[in-house]
């Protein structure tokens, strides 16, 4: 994907979030940038920059929940989904499914009209 793909990238940062927590349950910051690598074959490089403001956002809204564990004397922040972010997060997923099957309509060659028609 071109650098300019990042800008699609930026308007779906929150539906790549909650949707790799409904389906993991609990994950933290440098799991989702890993998990988000791994699907896309390095197609697709989620930055702790890029991550963390979305993540702090969702928390800020009410959506997920934070809790620091300890683990090789580090202290790890895992996030996980409140029930009101798993209800936003089937509405964005679907919302999203939605947009990008509109986007295939609009981006599929329209059939040439005879001059004259």
């Amino acid at each position: 994907m071109e650098p300019s793909g990042n800008e699609f990238l930026r308007g779906t940062l929150k539906t790549i979030v909650l949707k790799l927590l409904t389906e993991q349950g609990r994950m933290y910051g440098y799991e989702i940038t890993q998990s988000v690598k791994e699907r896309t074959q390095g197609e697709v490089v989620l930055t702790f920059g890029a991550l963390y403001p979305v993540l702090h956002k969702l928390q800020q809204e009410g959506l997920l929940i934070t809790e620091s564990v300890e683990v090789d004397g580090r202290l790890r922040k895992y996030y996980t989904l409140t029930p009101r972010g798993n209800e936003t997060a089937l509405q964005k997923v679907s919302d999203f499914e939605r947009f990008v099957e509109v986007m295939k309509h609009l981006l599929q060659p329209v059939p040439a009209l005879s001059i004259g028609q």
